[in-house]
């Protein structure tokens, strides 16, 4: 057997790789994948940005499409987003078409014409999402279904991009519904960049069937990263408009409204500037994409829409305004440059608040000692098996009870028959099913509910996200947990953002907005952490670097007075204990840096101890007597939940998508388990506490 892997490829996809392609070599991960792909076997697939995973797992899957005579669609490809798919759909189809292929796509804005033709002449290959995917499963139109018969292989890109929420449970039931359909063991390829536990996440995408770890996450040290601190929106735009001048820039920042206030500060400063985010049209969005990638000198503005690996072209530059709340966002955004031979991947940061600079600062520090996020699927899909069963329903235009039952435990394997039977149950009592004799069928609540335009609700696992929206006015501020909104009679909630406080006026939980005034308190007592949730391993990271001043990047003189700033602040920290200090006779600051969803744990036995709460967010947890220690007979963290946090999970429960499929306890347990973390309060519980009196934080 030859030992050299593209010797086992077909003859003409190897001739088109040297000849039409003009490859004199493939890459480590590319050469690396030929085998498993060829040999049928599960496999992810690692490499950096921009690495060729796509074209590691195609060339093999071209290979077998001409050795082993498939016909007809026989490999889908799933994205997270339809504009990659549309990306990819050009350079895919060229490959395709060297060897007499072809590719096709299929989402929500390709027209009818265009999917009946798809119908009739099937592509070898299908382009798609899971929310279309599942549409045709569960059309009338048998013909949609029946163009997935000769499925043979799953390609999953961006994987780590559906497997961080409930999509990621989508795709695996989609996956065993298709390998159910087919009659046969669909092969799956994962493709992700940035995981740290790529072995654990293919795994679970298989149900445990062996699998691969292919090639190297290659988060790699080697970059050019600056911090700067420009303290305003304004101050970056100026700093953007003047520096780097003549390069190709692609600048993220974290909202739609920065996105579009950016955009138009630079475009009154005369610079040629390009927007993308996800509230633009489909076309407007593709307008700007194209035109920068063949623009030579621009800036396109954009939110994290433009993270995964869509083609922008030749990209000089990565600046970001403030910081994305993980190393893997990191690691995607700067992975868009340094393609160029010679040259090396570069972030600049403009930091326009304190805590977007020390967000910014710690995830530099985090990807320098090779930290990257695990990525795990959110606990207690309950409102998923939910969907599910909407879904069989409507697959099988009705289902015994009893295969009802059966399919979603083989679906869900980590959810006990009885909680399943449960949600079966609670569906059927509320007619959202129908049973009738042991027959199930879409109930009159469900069609009521879920029938406008043919069920093409039941096709997503999301609606809106948990965050909510902070309005001063008309203008929007950004967005905040909303674990972090105190409830009416318990004494108004306090934000702090865009480096200001501002006192909630109302929130509305139906339309997921909060409205707010600037806080009449002008004297900032403390600084303190925003109310958008962050990871534990970011705050500890923050709190480390409070203490010893480390950021392994290039400090402008800016940043490095503001690192001077902050440390000074902060100097009573210590890295071995949390710090409970006094700011006024009645006022105590617990400084745990544990992160929001663990915070909120703590809160609730400080409660339990009556320990009055006045609020807390990511770093610290603000009372009125002080704490010294948790006595040994504190109730389970993870069975304690106050009346205050239940009654706001209830609020936020109500809003989950299939709610109405579900008990209040078991709205109340897939909130709970989500929004509140126990292991990382037990970490910061275990953590000894030292009390500082009489100990005010300098301004």
């Amino acid at each position: 057997m030859n030992s050299d892997p593209f010797e086992r490829l077909h003859p003409a996809v190897q001739h088109h790789i040297v000849n039409s392609l003009g490859w004199p070599s493939l890459r480590p991960t590319q050469l690396s994948a030929i085998s498993p792909i060829l040999d049928n076997r599960h496999c992810i697939l690692l490499a950096p940005t921009a690495g060729g995973k796509t074209e590691a797992a195609v060339f093999p899957l071209l290979s077998r499409m001409l050795s082993e005579a498939w016909h007809g669609l026989s490999v889908l490809y799933i994205c997270p987003i339809r504009a990659l798919l549309n990306n990819l759909e050009p350079r895919l189809s060229y490959y395709f078409s060297l060897v007499g292929r072809r590719v096709g796509v299929w989402h929500g804005d390709v027209n009818h014409s265009a999917k009946q033709r798809l119908l009739k002449s099937p592509p070898d290959l299908l382009l798609t999402t899971p929310e279309s995917l599942e549409g045709m499963l569960i059309s009338t139109d048998e013909r949609r279904r029946n163009l997935l018969l000769g499925v043979r292989v799953i390609v999953v890109d961006e994987l780590h991009a559906f497997c961080g929420d409930d999509r990621g449970w989508h795709v695996r039931c989609l996956i065993k519904r298709l390998a159910k359909l087919t009659a046969r063991n669909i092969q799956i390829i994962g493709l992700t960049a940035t995981v740290s536990n790529p072995a654990w996440l293919i795994d679970w995408l298989v149900y445990g069937e062996p699998a691969e770890v292919i090639g190297e996450s290659g988060s790699g040290t080697e970059a050019d990263v600056t911090l700067d601190y420009v303290g305003s929106l304004e101050n970056a735009a100026t700093v953007i408009s003047r520096l780097h001048q003549g390069e190709k820039r692609l600048v993220f920042c974290d909202s739609r409204s920065k996105v579009e206030e950016l955009s138009a500060m630079l475009r009154n400063l005369g610079v040629r500037t390009f927007v993308s985010h996800s509230s633009l049209s489909p076309d407007e969005r593709r307008q700007a994409e194209k035109a920068f990638a063949e623009e030579s000198v621009c800036v396109i503005v954009a939110t994290s829409t433009l993270e995964l690996g869509i083609d922008v072209g030749d990209l000089d530059r990565v600046i970001q305004i403030d910081a994305p709340a993980t190393v893997a966002s990191f690691l995607q955004r700067m992975g868009r440059t340094g393609r160029r031979s010679n040259t090396l991947r570069n972030c600049l940061f403009l930091a326009t608040e304190e805590e977007g600079f020390l967000v910014a600062a710690a995830v530099v520090r985090l990807w320098r000692e090779n930290h990257v996020e695990s990525i795990i699927p959110p606990p207690e899909p309950l409102h998923i098996v939910a969907q599910q069963a909407l879904a069989l329903v409507l697959h099988h235009s009705g289902i015994s009870y009893a295969a009802l039952q059966t399919e979603l435990s083989d679906l869900f394997p980590e959810i006990s028959s009885e909680s399943i039977r449960q949600i079966i149950g609670h569906m059927i009592e509320n007619e959202i099913l129908w049973d009738d004799e042991g027959i199930v069928s879409m109930g009159t609540n469900g069609e009521k509910e879920f029938g406008r335009r043919h069920f093409e609700t039941v096709v997503s696992t999301f609606d809106t996200p948990l965050y909510m929206t902070v309005l001063y006015g008309q203008k929007e501020l950004g967005t905040v947990d909303p674990i972090s909104i105190r409830l009416k009679g318990d004494g108004p909630s306090v934000l702090i953002m865009a480096g200001r406080y501002w006192r909630v006026i109302s929130h509305d939980w139906d339309s997921k907005t909060v409205r707010v005034e600037p806080s009449e308190d002008k004297g900032k007592a403390a600084w303190f952490g925003s109310s958008k949730s962050m990871r534990f391993d970011l705050c500890r990271m923050i709190h480390a670097i409070l203490i010893d001043r480390k950021v392994p990047a290039i400090l402008s003189k800016r940043a490095i007075g503001k690192l001077d700033e902050l440390t000074r602040q902060f100097s009573f920290l210590e890295s071995d204990r949390t710090l409970v200090v006094s700011e006024s006779p009645t006022d105590w600051r617990w400084w745990t840096f544990g992160g929001l969803s663990a915070n909120s744990v703590l809160a609730d036995i400080c409660r339990y101890l009556e320990v009055k709460v006045v609020n807390y967010d990511n770093f610290s947890i603000k009372l009125q007597h002080p704490i010294e220690s948790f006595p040994s007979d504190t109730p389970s963290l993870a069975s304690h939940l106050s009346t205050d946090a239940e009654k706001k999970l209830m609020s936020l429960a109500d809003k989950l998508k299939y709610s109405i499929c579900l008990t209040p306890s078991a709205r109340l347990l897939i909130l709970a388990n989500r929004v509140r973390n126990i292991k990382d309060a037990l970490i910061i519980r275990r953590i000894p506490i030292a009390i500082f009196y009489n100990r005010i934080i300098d301004n």
